[in-house]
């Protein structure tokens, strides 16, 4: 059975960078194809979309992160990360690693991801 354990998460400055990890267990990134994605719940309801990374590594990422947010994967180690540069306090939420077999065409879509972590809290001061 797939898991997915997410760490890195914390409390930083407006400015400052964390680094988001995600370890897969019970599954070999090196020879099957997952595609993978961070989602993130800031206070309030709603699970939203912020970068999504395929097997062969084509990436996606929503408008709000694009240039400060790096999705990559190490496969090798099996393991998942967010570079998170240039935080805003808007940047304050669950985040949250997700997987699904295989190369997904919509990246971003929450609806096309079967496992999920637990979830990593971040949290940005002004």
């Amino acid at each position: 059975q797939v898991r997915l354990a997410e760490s890195g998460g914390g409390s930083a400055q407006a400015g400052g960078s964390l680094r988001l990890s995600c370890a897969g267990f019970g599954l070999t990134l090196t020879r099957t194809a997952y595609s993978m994605a961070w989602f993130r719940q800031p206070p309030g309801p709603g699970l939203e979309p912020v970068a999504g990374i395929r097997a062969d590594g084509t990436t996606d990422y929503v408008d709000p992160v694009k240039g400060r947010f790096t999705i990559s994967k190490d496969n090798a180690k099996n393991t998942l990360y967010l570079q998170m540069n240039s935080l805003k306090p808007e940047d304050t939420a669950m985040y949250y690693c997700a997987a699904r077999e295989g190369q997904l065409g919509r990246l971003l879509r929450l609806a096309n991801y079967d496992t999920w972590g637990r979830g990593t809290q971040v949290t940005v001061s002004s």
